[in-house]
């Protein structure tokens, strides 16, 4: 590559992305309520089933979530962790095993802008259901006042993320790896997936390395760090962004990203971004799901409101049947599970 730089004309900043080089962020997370109310993450909505548990071997949707954690046979429970050796500050997770006497690798589940909520915690029982360690972190912590098992409002979730910088993700990813590789169940290697805000976390953590035993990525609809990208105003232009290849050629383990088509400003990325991999000569993988939408693994058939979308809701759950084998498929291979 002449440039490590690769200019995007006319794409502003991906939804769910935290800048790394630039101290204004509020942009990304309005982008982020454009694809998925607050709303949408709190009671199952209009037409859903509180009883039903989803679709084995899946996830569960939002609003099967409940239920499925309530019915599970697999030990989940909350644990605090220090931030570092001999921090006075913790951090709470929510870490579930599976039912397996062989040791397992770790798998760190990290949430979108809502927090720590159930749904993540139903994400985190199928991650064991699949034969890991999942645990995940509550990157709140330290902004809501100290750990706590209570669970937030969207809204609440979404206005205290803007207060985690990236120098505290980054920890936080590293100390729940750290803690569970030391349990005596637990292989020494772990592999990271994140949603949205935690999709962007997911490719920082591959540049950035984590600690030993990283293997690799799953970033569901989320993209690397971008530099610039300004909105167009009235009587002015949009920047476009740039995305930042000389951070990419750090990376030195899989990733892969999982989309859809109808998140048009990741669907304007992605080809850009398989493009700086491939010239850097990095593993990686995506898929870009035709019809489904940010957050279709948390969506998948739910229905949220009297006037639904059933072609939406068919795409999402596509998408997660495919998406979701694709993942663990992806995690066994990385991380020596056959």
């Amino acid at each position: 590559m002449r440039s490590r730089a690769l200019v995007l004309a006319a794409i502003f900043l991906s939804a769910c992305t935290l800048q790394r080089w630039q101290p204004e962020r509020a942009t990304a997370f309005d982008d982020h309520m454009s694809h998925m109310s607050a709303a949408d993450m709190r009671a199952p909505s209009i037409g859903a089933s509180s009883a039903s548990q989803g679709i084995a071997g899946l996830p569960p949707s939002n609003n099967a979530a409940a239920a499925r954690l309530a019915a599970s046979p697999r030990h989940g429970e909350w644990v605090k962790i220090a931030w570092t050796a001999g921090s006075k500050d913790s951090i709470m997770a929510w870490i579930v095993y599976p039912k397996t006497n062989r040791k397992a690798p770790v798998v760190v589940v990290v949430h979108e802008i809502f927090g720590l909520s159930t749904w993540v915690r139903g994400v985190a029982d199928q991650v064991a259901a699949d034969g890991f360690i999942a645990i995940a972190p509550d990157f709140l912590s330290k902004v809501r006042g100290g750990p706590s098992s209570v669970e937030l409002t969207g809204d609440s979730a979404n206005k205290l993320i803007r207060g985690v910088n990236t120098t505290d993700q980054a920890a936080i990813i590293d100390a729940a790896a750290n803690y569970a590789m030391t349990l005596p169940a637990a292989e020494q290697k772990y592999a990271v997936i994140g949603y949205c805000w935690g999709g962007s976390a997911t490719w920082s953590h591959a540049v950035n390395g984590g600690v030993m035993g990283f293997s690799g990525g799953v970033a569901f609809y989320g993209t690397p760090y971008t530099n610039g990208g300004q909105r167009a105003t009235a009587g002015t232009p949009a920047v476009p962004a740039t995305l930042i290849a000389d951070s990419m050629a750090k990376i030195n383990k899989p990733i892969m990203l999982l989309s859809g088509s109808k998140d048009a400003r990741i669907t304007a990325l992605m080809p850009t971004i398989d493009s700086a991999m491939q010239a850097l000569k990095k593993p990686y993988d995506y898929r870009n799901y035709e019809g489904a939408t940010h957050g279709f693994l948390r969506a998948q058939d739910d229905q949220k409101s009297p006037a639904r979308d059933e072609v939406e809701e068919a795409a999402n759950l596509t998408a997660t049947k495919d998406g979701w084998p694709k993942t663990i498929a992806f995690l066994k291979k990385n991380l020596g599970v056959k």
